[in-house]
């Protein structure tokens, strides 16, 4: 009895001891993933790296992971032509199935989901913001964009006939939806301007307008898109995602 006693106080202390030195490995393992994601994606700010799974070591010895979850706080996307950019929040990917090189330089997710969220102002942007004219006398622009209830985008148009500003902008909600890595935005109804009849594709040059973007992290790709009450909220996708290297 007294040696059974002891070896089982000796397996209790070397299991101890054992999730110690896998605990310490897999945030060593985070931090340095954390830090080469940062590098290879020129992040300014250390992304967030959480490695799933238990036991972290026999994973590692088996060369591959089950489960990395990223997030980003703020990620400056391009967005399309021009070197223009734009910031996407909140970020957070889950990649699956993660195999990493040799000499651990490089990691890639056999799969990757996600979600972040385009702030309005910075959908704004895209938006005709400068009084284009639409009709002989009357100009339009785009001054806002908000929740409209139902995934559904508020487009706020401000017009001017004849020289003189409507008392009040007038709104239409509009569909929002991703086509071939376009965010998409697309009244679902025409304003009507102080009564003044304008031929719709002069309305929509103002109403429906588009933000293409490219080079997510990874080379992850958008996938769905909703209005929310803070902003555009994507769910993005991707296959052979890398994590760093």
């Amino acid at each position: 009895m007294r040696a059974l006693r002891i070896l089982l106080i000796v397996v209790v202390i070397l299991g101890g001891l054992f999730v110690i030195a896998d605990r310490v490995a897999v945030n060593f393992a985070e931090d340095e993933a954390a830090d080469r994601l940062k590098t290879t994606e020129n992040l300014s700010a250390t992304p967030d790296v959480s490695i799933k799974g238990f036991p972290f070591l026999t994973q590692v010895a088996g060369g591959s992971l089950d489960d990395i979850e990223v997030g980003i706080q703020d990620y400056e996307a391009a967005a399309g032509n021009g070197g223009q950019k734009i910031r996407i929040d909140d970020l957070k990917a889950d990649m699956q199935g993660v195999e990493f090189s040799g000499d651990y330089s490089s990691a890639t997710a056999t799969s990757a989901t996600g979600t972040a969220t385009i702030a309005y102002d910075e959908l704004l942007k895209t938006a005709k913001s400068e009084p284009t004219q639409v009709a002989p006398g009357v100009t339009a622009n785009v001054v806002g964009l908000s929740d409209g209830g139902n995934g559904k985008i508020k487009v706020t148009v401000e017009a001017t006939v004849l020289g003189t500003k409507l008392p009040e902008p007038v709104s239409v909600l509009s569909s929002v939806t991703v086509v071939d890595g376009e965010v998409r935005v697309k009244a679902d109804g025409l304003p009507k301007f102080g009564g003044v009849d304008i031929a719709e594709s002069r309305v929509r040059a103002i109403t429906d307008f588009q933000q293409k973007i490219d080079g997510l992290p990874g080379g992850i790709q958008l996938d769905k898109v909703q209005a929310a009450p803070n902003g555009v909220e994507i769910t993005v996708k991707g296959s052979n995602v890398r994590l760093a290297g």
